[in-house]
């Protein structure tokens, strides 16, 4: 009910191209004279974006129940290296990011898109073929790398048709539908590994993905507007990182994000030995991990009806220090003994509703004034959030010892930085209205 068609148009021929609409217009697309006759619906747009999203999720959440399983066919008995199957796919996933930034605001967001499709599918399928633990490892970085387009490019053209409030609306509206992945993810994994080995999680990981790539090929349209575009030269590349980097609202709100994430990425690498081996749940694991995502859903949905009203600020701010609240008194009892589930996971389940109030908007607070270079902004924060957050999640998960303390220590010292990446990018001022950074805007952020 929240997602509204609106109005079409457009004549047949070729790809569809999205134009900037005049100041104040409210329609969701205007094409130019090269578009088809049918764009994408709000809903379809951004729908197609969350599903984009959604293959990363998918790489990391899916295969969870089957670590065991690979690690024993592949003669890995330590649990705790199991991990860098998810590991080596984020840094992959971060570092490639870097390259897709400026490649996408050069060519377009199409073109990066569809190749960093085809490698992800690739090494899907090349992965079934694995011989040993290291093919598999290096494999899953080579997939991660591909992957890294669908997340530049979904941010990108995020960006490219919606700015403020609105973007914080449709970013939550976005994730909300990509918290499914998560939500069923574990699920589809352990029924895979009911009618087959491991590596069909593979398979399917790669059916799906050449089903999203269709979609995106035939309906995603090319929205970069074209006086964004930007020359690939070295120079050009620098000034695109030097507008990212010196933007001091924009970086602290993206280190913030990478804050979040890592802890995250902590506790998801160390999940399935939390709730299968410590806390005993066996087969209802996937039910608790679908529990965890799907809190972050509804929060992502409660924030899509609000923000525009409150504003992406008090709410990202508001949700920090709930969290940083929530997670110390998770480390005080942690510190005091074994924690009873119920416990844990009421406190987790406050953490990760407020951390989905966090993500979204902070993430909206870091792209909104880099318009003019959302490619190169979406890669730097991706990077930033994906590989920092992979080396501080992968360091949290290795610290794991049987006990909820690493996990903890983890939640509680990342939404300390973030509050201080917080008052950083805001002068020391919580709850505050932003600067007018883009054009159009009747509201404060």
């Amino acid at each position: 009910f929240f997602l509204k068609r609106l109005p079409r148009g457009g004549v047949g021929g070729s790809v569809p191209v999205f134009t900037r609409p005049a100041p104040g217009q409210s329609d969701f697309y205007m094409t130019d004279t090269v578009a088809t006759s049918r764009e994408p619906s709000r809903v379809e747009f951004i729908v197609l974006v969350a599903a984009l999203m959604a293959l990363n999720a998918l790489a990391i959440d899916v295969m969870l129940p089957a670590l065991p399983y690979m690690g024993e066919a592949l003669g890995i008995a330590n649990e705790n290296e199991r991990q860098l199957v998810v590991g080596f796919y984020m840094f992959g996933f971060g570092i490639a990011q870097l390259a897709f930034g400026p490649l996408t605001d050069r060519f377009g967001r199409r073109g990066p898109l569809l190749v960093g499709l085809a490698i992800y599918l690739f090494c899907a399928f090349a992965a079934t073929f694995a011989p040993n633990f290291g093919a598999l490892l290096a494999l899953r970085f080579v997939q991660g790398m591909g992957a890294a387009g669908t997340r530049v490019i979904a941010t990108a053209v995020v960006r490219d048709r919606f700015e403020g409030r609105e973007m914080a609306e449709v970013m939550s509206l976005t994730f909300m539908i990509f918290m499914a992945i998560p939500i069923i993810a574990p699920g589809i994994g352990q029924v895979i590994l009911l009618t087959g080995p491991w590596q069909y999680i593979f398979l399917f990981m790669g059916g799906l993905a050449s089903l999203i790539g269709l979609w995106g090929y035939f309906r995603l349209p090319e929205t970069m507007h074209p006086e964004y575009r930007r020359a690939l030269s070295f120079k050009s590349v620098v000034e695109g990182f030097r507008i990212v980097v010196t933007n001091r609202p924009a970086l602290f709100y993206g280190l913030a994000g990478t804050f979040l994430f890592g802890a995250m990425f902590g506790f998801i690498t160390a999940s399935q030995q939390i709730f299968v081996e410590l806390y005993g749940l066996g087969p209802y694991f996937p039910v608790a991990f679908a529990v965890m995502a799907g809190t972050i859903a509804i929060a992502q949905f409660i924030n899509s009806r609000v923000v525009r009203r409150v504003g992406m600020r008090r709410l990202a701010h508001t949700a920090n220090l709930v969290y940083l609240a929530a997670a110390a008194i998770w480390l005080i009892l942690a510190l005091a003994g074994p924690v009873p589930f119920a416990v844990f996971f009421g406190l987790f389940m406050v953490i990760q509703f407020f951390f989905g109030w966090a993500a979204s908007n902070m993430n909206s607070l870091s792209m909104e004034p880099l318009g003019n270079v959302a490619g190169t902004a979406a890669s730097v924060f991706g990077f930033t959030q994906t590989v920092g957050g992979a080396l501080i999640g992968t360091y949290i998960g290795q610290q794991y010892n049987g006990t909820l303390v690493p996990n903890a220590i983890g939640y509680a010292s990342m939404g300390a930085l973030v509050l201080i990446c917080v008052l950083i990018a805001e002068n020391g001022r919580l709850f505050g209205v932003g600067v007018q950074y883009a054009r159009g805007a009747g509201t404060g952020r």
